[in-house]
């Protein structure tokens, strides 16, 4: 086995996937352009490095289990609620994240707020944060199997290193005491320490409506509300301004 082949089998071995598809190019180049040896070992790890943070980029989109793509840049920010124009500007820069603050975002279906979340979900991803994404019946769904399958402190555990949980949905669907306790205490574990991300349909003052106990809905609202962003996404739907354009233009 000559050196070049003893070269492909140790990058194989350990995995270097980028160095073995570039160490006979990099070699050439570097015969050609007199690098020392020392440029020609930084090139090669350059590109396994770039190409390992890519994979990373992909992986935790991917676990982050978004329901869909919609990225900040694809946001008609003159189309939302001016409480959601005045805030991006701040919180895209994701501050909040390292500084373990959340947003609660509120207000009527279509008016952004599950655009703006996976948007900043999309960009902590990006930047190297983790993420997840869930709504939050589902939530709950995942939080009653595991008290079911006694794993619950596994998920806690999982939840609370997540350096950004989007919760999405609060308030579409109602649940019962058992229900709001778990909810509480799940949100509880990041309350000060990591960013959360809430979007609901209701003002503050409805959600006893869905929680069903008055002190538990109280709790929450204070910790939720602790050093957070609060958006008021009252507004005209996208669908309504939507069907509206296409009315108007087959009149």
């Amino acid at each position: 086995m000559n050196e070049r082949d003893t070269v492909d089998a140790y990058a194989k071995e350990l995995k270097l996937a980028a160095v073995r598809e570039n160490a006979r190019i990099f070699a050439e180049d570097a015969v050609r352009e007199q690098w020392g040896h020392l440029t020609f070992l930084r090139r090669l790890l350059e590109e396994e490095v770039t190409r390992r943070r890519e994979r990373s980029k992909i992986t935790r989109i991917h676990r982050a289990d978004f329901p869909q793509m919609k990225y900040l840049e694809e946001l008609q920010r003159e189309e939302l609620p001016l409480e959601g124009q005045m805030i991006l500007p701040e919180v895209e820069t994701l501050d909040f994240i390292r500084e373990g603050r959340s947003i609660v975002m509120y207000g009527n279906p279509g008016t952004g707020k599950t655009h703006i979340a996976i948007g900043l979900g999309i960009k902590a991803c990006l930047e190297g944060y983790s993420v997840f994404f869930t709504s939050v019946p589902r939530l709950l769904t995942l939080i009653r199997e595991a008290k079911t399958e006694k794993t619950l402190q596994r998920l806690e555990m999982r939840f609370e290193r997540f350096d950004l949980v989007i919760c999405d949905e609060l308030g579409y669907v109602g649940f019962d005491k058992e229900g709001a306790e778990m909810l509480f205490n799940h949100l509880s574990l990041r309350t000060g320490k990591k960013a959360t991300i809430i979007t609901t349909n209701l003002p503050f003052t409805r959600w006893e409506e869905v929680l069903k106990d008055k002190v538990l809905c109280s709790a929450l609202v204070d910790r939720l509300c602790h050093k957070s962003y609060l958006v008021n996404m009252t507004g005209t739907s996208y669908r309504v301004k939507e069907t509206k354009k296409i009315i108007n233009n087959k009149q």
